[in-house]
């Protein structure tokens, strides 16, 4: 888990210690920034884009009603009370330093001309077709409702803090049609790149974690959305909810969970829907998200940057958990993601696409269902 700064960011104050939870059943409700409780089932009659009250596959609690584009907010002033794992105290910081194998050795580092590449064009799609191209880590090119979603964009060949990628991005810049929206899971820099946005139209609908917005506006992005935990925005049709995960954020030396963290589930007025982890380690959350959103039909999930296990497992999930955590959300297919593209842990590169495959054989998974693509390549939902 690095720690990673913006120099030019001057925000002031530092939170308080984290509150950790972990009972699966706590229901605690979190606080709403004027200090009320934000109920978990939200009031109003159910999302239309979700299955009827009825129906076996009917969301629980019911899904809340999409909130305005564009909404200015007030936010707490730190997240820490999200955290479902203390961050690194010092008697971890002092470990890290003695041991400090945050990269593989020559011998892990020699598969990278093996890390599956192969680029092509994008698909032909209609409105009612979901489509998913990989760019490389977190980056998806997804194409749901008619719209085209960028998750995470990070088309830069460096970012602060780490070598450069090792696989090209799958997607060049400029075969990409016009940008309807983007998603944004966290501030970390592998997730939030700023000279990949400054390429987008400052009018770009953007949907962002509470309390990021104002990053966005400083870049004059005038279609900014902020959302909580559990709260939705609908932009021609597509529904984008905004759900938990077990991460953290940080992007300069002060503003440690200063803004909240997360994933997101895109459903079309067909009901298809994708899941979007963005970063996460493995969870209580994932049953939840599987509950209030049934029948996820695709799940990007993360499966690098997870060794040494005890200094991330907090908060990047490894193969075999991402499996699990598949099974969770009930969801129908998985994409990995978030490997083969910077190398930000020690586990050898390739590592992570053997031990993905060998747990979903294990968890005795249709391996049609296991989109394991190279980094450029698409699949169409069925």
């Amino acid at each position: 888990m690095t720690q990673q700064s913006e120099t030019n960011t001057t925000t002031a104050t530092t939170g308080s210690s984290a509150t950790v939870t972990t009972d699966p059943t706590d229901t605690t409700l979190p606080e709403d920034p004027a200090g009320a409780a934000v109920t978990t089932e939200p009031a109003g009659a159910p999302s239309p884009s979700a299955p009827s009250p009825a129906s076996p596959l009917a969301p629980f609690p019911p899904l809340a009603e999409p909130r305005p584009l564009g909404e200015r907010r007030v936010w707490p002033r730190t997240f820490h009370d999200r955290l479902t794992a203390p961050l690194p105290g010092l008697k971890a910081m002092a470990r890290f330093a003695r041991e400090g194998a945050v990269r593989p050795g020559r011998e892990g580092l020699a598969d990278i001309p093996r890390l599956p590449f192969e680029p092509g064009p994008l698909p032909r799609v209609d409105t009612r077709t979901v489509a998913v191209t990989w760019a490389g880590h977190a980056s998806w090119v997804l194409r749901i409702g008619g719209l085209t979603v960028l998750t995470d964009p990070v088309w830069s060949r460096r970012i602060l803090g780490t070598p450069a990628r090792i696989t090209p991005v799958g997607v060049a810049w400029e075969a990409l049609p016009p940008v309807d929206a983007v998603v944004i899971s966290h501030n970390h820099y592998d997730h939030l790149d700023a000279p990949t946005l400054r390429r987008l139209p400052r009018d770009t609908p953007v949907f962002v974690p509470a309390g990021l917005g104002r990053w966005f506006q400083r870049r004059r992005f005038t279609r900014v959305t902020e959302l909580d935990w559990w709260e939705a925005a609908e932009l021609s049709g597509v529904r984008f909810d905004f759900v938990p995960a077990h991460h953290w954020s940080k992007r300069t030396l002060t503003d440690t969970c200063r803004t909240l963290w997360g994933g997101w589930v895109l459903t079309d007025p067909d009901g298809q829907r994708v899941y979007f982890a963005g970063d996460t380690g493995y969870g209580h959350w994932f049953g939840r998200i599987g509950r209030r959103y049934p029948g996820i039909d695709l799940a990007l999930l993360p499966i690098g940057a997870y060794d040494p296990r005890w200094w991330l497992s907090d908060v990047h999930c490894d193969p075999e958990e991402a499996v699990r955590a598949a099974q969770d959300l009930g969801a129908r297919r998985m994409a990995p993601m978030h490997w083969g593209t910077f190398v930000l842990s020690a586990e050898p590169v390739l590592e992570p696409l053997t031990r993905v495959r060998t747990a979903w054989e294990k968890a005795g998974l249709d391996r049609e269902d296991l989109w394991d693509l190279p980094v450029g390549a698409s699949r169409v939902l069925e």
